[in-house]
């Protein structure tokens, strides 16, 4: 399906304030969410009373606990010096119980050696007594409760974080490939619609799975490898799964990102595992998805070191290669970027067997229609023929989604069944985005795109080599205040000179419409602009129709590190660079003055389409015929 529509910035969408995350929910079953054991609140809190006892003792231990009065030491040499103390007590050195000759006792500390302070009270005729501190038990647990305190946390965390590292460590060198037993593996080819090519090469595998006899009795040798080429959603994985589940096999199922891992040679070892538990389960399939994270060329990256990536590409191609082709043990893998690949992958031993999984055609896309449409009921009216023709260029997921969004649609509506309106709804959505009914526009701007959405229909009933068209509509989709859609009648795998130049004068249309009517145009044709820009290059740089010929002038190489803009050449001069703008020019020039004659010459049509888009806001191909007077023969 092609798509003309009068697009224009309308800046960031906005997120619903309403939506917003909740938080994981509390597993009573998983012990990672479990709160913490009861007996270990206790141990800290009783940890955390004893060390609190413990120093209050220490803070607040000596006389003052007995009432006794504290002194400075300085107040003490005066009441020595002033014949007012009666008898002294030294204990432990530092400390002075003193009693006054008025009866009242005080206690004192000596802050530093004095070496003379016997020799003043003898002067003073004071009585002196000494008496040795008691080391009793509990001094002695006080004073190392502190220590043993600290020793046993450092202890307990300790063992905590060896185990849980130990734990961690155990696991980092195990592979995280997940095992899909017989019963698992449910999906057969039958559930694959189309990929009739793709499917063929792979059922030499399930025969060489089932009956491994049959080819090492002739002396045939099975790829080791497959490789499963193809864009995103093409159902690379889900064919892994039906040759598993054809040949009745276990499947293990691993990502290339699984392997990379921060710690240095875990990848390696990972490779390793997952191959060790392979043989162990042989015959069995072994699928890496995305081999790309780990396959890419080595030696590209900036310094040109062994990196931790590299290690595990190494690790599996050492591998592969090590297999013998009675293992029973078939790697698949899934990338769409096989460019980037190692060579050293491709080579025959490893992946020496490439399978593309292309867009699926018209045919195709019915069928996979049909299988997604099983789960829902359908309306008497549905055309899934007509659907698939209007869903060129989707993958088989685009469609899984178009169904599902499809069902939910008619959900809101609340039906138990699906129909066309529901499907074209939601294959809209997915190619154009939503439908924005609600945007306000103004009444001058409604009829403005309606002149310029005119102007891209009316040119598919004047020209020869167009799609028929499917729909023209002013209604917003995503940033497109309008869309124009054409319905292909098949896939077009080729396109000539005239069927480019016409769609070159489509993508013109709502320029002209806009400058026949109002002498001026809007920013809204900056998307027209530039397709048919792009399309004219093209034309003149890639395929040779212009005077140019036979010649390519297009630069397709791509830094593996820099990007395009940065490095960006050109391999002709000067002149040649001045002769494609010139051709260019000419392809855009005749298309540009073909379209206004044609706007001009069936002005009255444009009017009338355009006060029946302003009206009805949708029109279909039979709405427009009728409107306009013409019948299906005069295309």
């Amino acid at each position: 399906m092609k798509y003309m529509n009068n697009s224009q910035d309308q800046g960031p969408e906005k997120r619903d304030p309403n939506q917003y995350w909740q938080g994981p929910k509390k597993d009573d079953k998983n012990p990672l969410n479990r709160g913490p054991k009861v007996p270990q609140n206790r141990f800290a809190l009783i940890a955390l009373i004893s060390l609190a006892l413990v120093f209050a003792y220490v803070l607040f231990d000596g006389g003052s606990a007995r009432g006794e009065q504290v002194v400075p030491y300085t107040s003490f040499l005066g009441y020595v010096e002033s014949n007012q103390v009666a008898q002294v007590e030294i204990k432990e050195q530092s400390l002075i119980r003193f009693t006054m000759k008025n009866g009242t006792t005080a206690q004192s500390r000596i802050p530093y050696f004095d070496e003379d302070l016997l020799s003043t009270l003898k002067r003073q005729g004071i009585m002196v007594t000494g008496t040795v501190a008691e080391i009793s038990i509990l001094q002695v647990v006080l004073q190392l409760l502190p220590w043993i305190i600290f020793i046993g946390f450092t202890i307990m965390l300790w063992r905590q974080s060896a185990g849980i590292n130990g734990r961690m460590m155990s696991t980092l060198g195990k592979s995280r490939a997940k095992e899909y037993m017989e019963s698992d593996t449910k999906v057969t080819f039958k559930d694959v619609a189309g990929q009739v090519e793709a499917k063929y090469e792979l059922e030499e595998v399930v025969a060489f799975l089932k009956n491994p006899d049959q080819f090492t009795k002739v002396g045939a040798k099975i790829p080791r490898g497959v490789l499963l080429v193809g864009p995103p959603g093409t159902g690379k994985t889900l064919l892994a799964k039906a040759v598993a589940g054809e040949s009745g096999v276990s499947f293990f199922h691993t990502s290339g990102s699984d392997f990379v891992e921060m710690f240095v040679g875990m990848g390696a070892a990972r490779v390793r595992d997952l191959f060790e538990q392979a043989r162990k389960n042989s015959p069995c399939i072994l699928f890496i998805d995305e081999l790309d994270a780990v396959g890419r060329t080595r030696g590209g990256g900036l310094g040109g070191g062994n990196d931790e990536r590299e290690q595990t590409l190494n690790q599996i191609l050492v591998e592969m290669d090590g297999f013998s082709t009675t293992t029973g043990v078939i790697v698949m893998a899934a990338t769409n970027r096989p460019d980037i690949l190692d060579p050293a992958l491709l080579r025959p031993g490893r992946f020496d067997r490439e399978v593309v999984v292309d867009l699926p055609d018209i045919r195709e896309r019915e069928e996979i229609l049909k299988i997604h449409a099983r789960k829902v009921k359908l309306e008497d009216d549905v055309d899934l023929k007509r659907l698939a023709r209007g869903s060129a260029g989707t993958s088989g997921a685009d469609l899984a989604n178009l169904v599902n969004e499809a069902a939910l649609f008619a959900a809101r509506k609340n039906k138990l069944t699906v129909g066309m309106a529901e499907l074209e709804e939601a294959r809209d959505k997915i190619l154009l985005g939503v439908a924005r009914k609600s945007r306000v526009m103004t009444e001058e701007e409604k009829r403005a795109t309606a002149y310029h959405e005119a102007g891209h229909a009316l040119l598919h009933y004047h020209l020869k080599n167009l799609d028929p068209l499917h729909k023209v509509t002013i209604i917003p989709h995503g940033r497109a205040l309008g869309v124009t859609i054409s319905l292909p009648e098949r896939d077009a795998y080729t396109k000539n000179y005239s069927s480019l130049h016409d769609w070159i004068k489509v993508t013109m249309g709502g320029y002209v419409a806009e400058e026949l009517v109002y002498g001026e145009t809007t920013t809204g044709t900056s998307n027209d602009i530039k397709q048919a820009t792009q399309i004219a290059h093209r034309m003149v740089t890639e395929w040779g129709m212009s005077d140019l010929g036979f010649i390519n002038l297009s630069d397709e190489s791509e830094p593996l590190f820099l990007g395009r803009q940065i490095t960006q050449r050109k391999d002709y001069s000067e002149e040649t660079a001045r002769r494609i703008d010139e051709e260019m020019r000419k392809i855009l020039d005749s298309a540009m003055a073909e379209t206004r004659r044609i706007l001009g010459e069936h002005r009255n049509q444009l009017d009338t389409l355009t006060e029946a888009l302003i009206e009805h806001e949708t029109l279909d191909d039979n709405e427009v015929r009728t409107l306009l007077g013409f019948t299906v023969e005069e295309k």
